[in-house]
Order: structure tokens, then sequence, then C-alpha cells
């Protein structure tokens, strides 16, 4: 009988016929592998990239499709998704109709959950990836967040230090050109700015009612990323301008193929011809997002590899995490109107950025009592009248534990449409993260309450709560009704859209799939760089961590080639 867990290649084909021979492939081409592709190149190497989807014009921004007045609860938008296969993605918390054709098909890319534990999995499936649609705000991470289990007790700790990260978040800062000030706060390391970023007056009245009731609690401004002109994300500007990268669009990923305790190449589906094809290359970089690089090992499974890539431990798919999300609105009657922002350049199609930011807080000087969650948003940004309240909106993102039971693995009954088997993703807060939800809600609505604010509306995966007007009192009572009765479906696990782990660093392969510098333990020329690799959630953004680490892994993988 043949061995039916051996992918059969016999008929594959070259990916790139005539081509000279790769240095390394890439997978995934958004934050990690646009820094990935940057890395390599600059280190001399020739590179193969793999994106799953298509090329991305200037057409695809095109201000024309930005409303002029867009409407409070933008239901119809949605419904619209919904009805042409985006019923998943529709559900993004700040999901527009101007971004849709950045979100994925979801009729052609499923993925199933637990009956009881839904999970909404937002993703872009183009050039750039989700580079596209995320909010461009980019924080450090500290030892808060490294060496979690050292400092609170709680948590796990990582192979790799903030002092280890340094270097790395300074060279991708300098590159990416952020704006942001320097704030002196341990818990949220400052970075490397190219200008200041600016409050409006309500947040500058904010700040200072806040840090005077409260001197633990800081507001600071966002660190974040202006959109390239060009639309092309800068790293991957920089890979492109060098010469040595090839870009191979609708190329989906099938599996990783080994001899032994070596990967030998890539299995490929391409979307438009449905033909598989294969690629060799000596070292391969994943970097398709966690759910998708750890899905990708899962499927790639062999006569040495039976349970999957790098699954030896058996901890392949598991400690999967995203962050605890809540949304709140309400007003700040101290200061009335709003005003904009002029920190960054003005874009005729993306909104000007900035807000506020309150990093995570110890009101009692006990780091174990400390709150592990964060609050980002703004105050008196939002269009009102010159004699009313200032409005103000927050997104909370909360620490969830690495439980063995969050896991991803593969759906046996369930393909995409290529063929591949879809992820079955189990992510729900255990007591831990309930606890942890309500003194979040709690300490939030003590921190703008007792500024002066009022918080309208909190919503969290455990409910609504609403005080005064409610929620987007100046929307008609149809879209508001609406809104209530859909909350439930958005403000699910990942609607944070943070998600981590599932493939963790660690110091032991019998505990972990990477080490430090995110190398499989079962197969070391292959690197997995994007937040699969993560051992804990954090409470901030984790875009610039990813960058930093695929920055830090791919430099080590240019310097063990030349030492070969």
């Amino acid at each position: 009988m043949p061995d039916t867990s051996m992918p059969d290649t016999s008929m594959a084909e070259t990916l790139v016929p005539g081509t000279p021979a790769f240095d390394a492939i890439i997978v995934g081409s958004g934050a990690a592998g646009s820094f990935a592709a940057k890395e390599l190149t600059d280190q001399g190497l020739t590179v193969l990239l793999l994106e799953a989807g298509r090329e991305v014009g200037k057409g695809d921004f095109d201000p024309r499709k930005k409303p002029k007045k867009p409407a409070p609860i933008n239901i119809f938008e949605r419904a619209i998704a919904t009805v042409m296969g985006q019923g998943i993605q529709s559900r993004a918390a700040f999901f527009r109709g101007m971004l849709a054709h950045f979100y994925v098909s979801d009729r052609h890319n499923p993925y199933t959950t637990p009956k009881d534990a839904p999970f909404v999995w937002i993703r872009g499936r183009q050039a750039g990836g989700r580079t596209h649609t995320f909010g461009r705000v980019l924080y450090r991470w500290s030892d808060d967040d490294f060496k979690s289990k050292s400092r609170t007790g709680r948590g796990v700790d990582w192979p790799v230090s903030y002092d280890e990260l340094a270097p790395f978040y300074d060279e991708v800062e300098t590159h990416l050109g952020l704006y942001g000030n320097t704030d002196g706060l341990a818990q949220i390391p400052d970075g490397t700015y190219k200008s200041a970023a600016k409050l409006t007056p309500a947040e500058v009245d904010f700040k200072a009612r806040v840090e005077a009731r409260n001197p633990e609690r800081h507001v600071i401004a966002w660190r974040s990323l202006a959109p390239s002109p060009d639309r092309v994300f800068p790293p991957m500007k920089a890979a492109k301008d060098s010469g040595k990268l090839t870009v191979c669009y609708n190329s989906v990923a099938k599996r990783v193929l080994t001899v032994g305790a070596t990967a030998s190449g890539v299995e490929v589906v391409d979307t438009q011809s449905g033909a598989v094809r294969v690629v060799t290359a000596p070292r391969i970089v994943l970097c398709a997002s966690p759910i998708e690089s750890v899905r990708l090992l899962l499927n790639s499974k062999s006569a040495e590899h039976p349970q999957g890539l790098g699954n030896s431990s058996g901890t392949l798919g598991r400690y999967f995490m995203d962050q605890i999300p809540m949304l709140a609105m309400g007003i700040y009657p101290p200061v009335k109107g709003f005003a904009g922002d002029d920190s960054q350049p003005k874009d005729d199609f993306y909104d000007p950025q900035g807000g506020i930011f309150i990093p995570r807080f110890d009101d009692q000087g006990n780091p174990a009592a400390r709150g592990d969650f964060d609050f980002q948003g703004g105050v008196g940004r939002a269009p009102v009248g010159d004699s009313d309240p200032a409005k103000l909106l927050f997104f909370g993102f909360g620490q969830m534990q690495p439980h063995a039971d969050n896991r991803i693995t593969l759906d046996p009954k369930k393909t995409d449409k290529w063929g591949i088997p879809v992820a079955h993703i189990r992510c729900t807060m255990h007591a831990e993260e309930e606890a942890l939800l309500e003194q979040q809600q709690a300490a939030f609505l003590d921190t703008v309450n007792g500024a002066g604010g009022q918080v309208e509306f909190l919503g969290t995966p455990k409910g609504i709560r609403e005080w005064g007007r409610g929620v987007y009192p100046e929307a008609g009572p149809l879209s508001r009704f609406l809104f209530r009765k859909f909350f439930s479906r958005v403000m699910v696990m990942g609607a944070a859209i943070h998600e981590t782990g599932g493939a963790r660093m660690g110091h032991d392969p019998a505990s972990s799939v990477l080490n430090s510098f995110g190398q499989l333990w079962d197969a070391p020329n292959v690197y997995v760089t994007d937040a699969s690799a993560f051992a804990g959630s954090g409470v901030s953004g984790t875009t610039l961590t990813v960058m930093a680490q695929t920055v830090r892994a791919c430099r080590h993988l240019a310097q063990s080639l030349k030492r070969d």
C-alpha cells in the first residue's frame, strides 16, 4: 500500500520555471512577511514570496468610494457584505463598506468553531494582508509582557526579553517613520519617532483630570503610522526595490514538504487555475498570521511528522489566545465641540489618524494585583455641534492567559475552496479572563466617569450595559435596535483582532514549538515569525512586536546561511 500521509507531488510543476534557485521562501506578505522580505533581501538573499491573494493597485483606494457622511451605525454596509459572502468579515467592529475588498470571502475561506464558542476571524488575502485595514497604532511591549510569570505570577515567561528586542524595535520604527511622543512610562517603553503626535483640546483636558485624580493612570497620544501615499507597505517597497524579491500572487501554501528533519519546499495551489506546484529553498519563513501558519503546519503531515510539522511536543495549535475585547461610547461634558488632528499628512482615502491610549496601570503599587488591560480611543474627535459635549469612543483590550484547551486544529470534515482542510478554532474565556473583564469594565467606568465623562454604552462578550441616552443616540430607532440585537455576534472572542499563540516559542522543545528565534525545534530551517510564535497575549497591539521579532529572526536566518 502507498504511504498516503505523504503528499503526491509527482505531477507538480516548478513554481517559477527558468528562475534561479531561491535562498528563502516567505509565506505571506502582511506586516511580518513584508519585514521578512526586507531583512532577507537587505542581507543579500534571493527570496520568493508566496501571497495567497491578489496584487493591490491604487484603484483599490478610490476616494470616491468613501462616504461623505458615514452613517453612525453602518448596518446597510454590513448587510451588503453579508449578502456578498462576507458574513463573518462584516462583523469586524470597525468594518466599513469602502474597505470590504480587503477582507476575504467567507464562502471561499470558511472555518469552524464549537457551537458554544464563537470566534470572529478577521483576515485579508491580498498584497499587504491586513496592513490595509489595521489601525496603524504601534506600541512596544515591555517585560510586563515578555516576563509576565516572573513579574506577576500569571502567564508565562518568553525566551526573549525587552532588552533583546529593543534594537529591533528601533530599526522597525525608524524605517516606518512613526508619529509619537516621549512619555517615560516603563510599562509601554518609548520608541523612535519622526514627529510628534497631538491631542485634541478635549483629550488634553481629559488627560489632566485623569492624571490629577489617579496619578498611576496615564493618558498618552497614539504612536502610529501614516498611510503610505503609494499604498505599498514601506518594507515591501524596499524589498522590491532590491531586485532580489520575486512575488507570486494567488498562490496558497498548502503544506510544507520535508525530508526527515529538514523542510525541502512548499506545495502551492494556484487559486486561478487550481494547479498544484512546488517550490524549494534551503530556508522557509512562515508569516501567514497565527491561525493560517498553524493550519499550514498541521496540514504538513508526513511519515516523519505524523501529527503535523513541528508538533513533536503535542503543543502545535495549543495556547491560542486573543485579547479580551470591550467597546465603550459616551460623552465628555467638560469640553464642547470637536477638533481635528493634523499630526499626520491628510489622506484622501483613510480617515485622520490619532487618539489616546491608557496603558495598564497599578493603583496599589502591587504588580500582582495590577489590571492587565488597557484602553485605546479618542475624545473630542467625532463631529458634534459647537455647544454639544465632546464625544468619546474607546476599545479595551485585556490579557488572555495561555490555556492548553484553547487551540487550533484541522476540521476533518470541511475544506476551503482549494480542498485544504479548514481551521477549527476554540478560544474561550476561563475564570481568570472573566474576573479580569469585570475588573477591566470597573476600571474604565471609574477612569472616564471620575474625570467628568459620561459612559453611555459599554459592551463585552458578556453583554451590553447602557446609561443615559444609550448607544448611538443620534441614530434612528431601527438602527439602534439592530445594533443591540446583533452586538452579541460581533463582540465575541476574535473581535480584538490581536490573535496570538498556537506555535509558541519557549526554552524547551518538550513544551513549545519554536526556539527564541522562531525556528521549529523539529525542522530548524523553518522559521515562524508572525504572532503564532507569541507565548503570551499581551494587552496592546501585537503588530510592532511581530515586525521586530521578524527582523530579529530573519537576521539570524541570514547569518546561519552564511555560516553554512
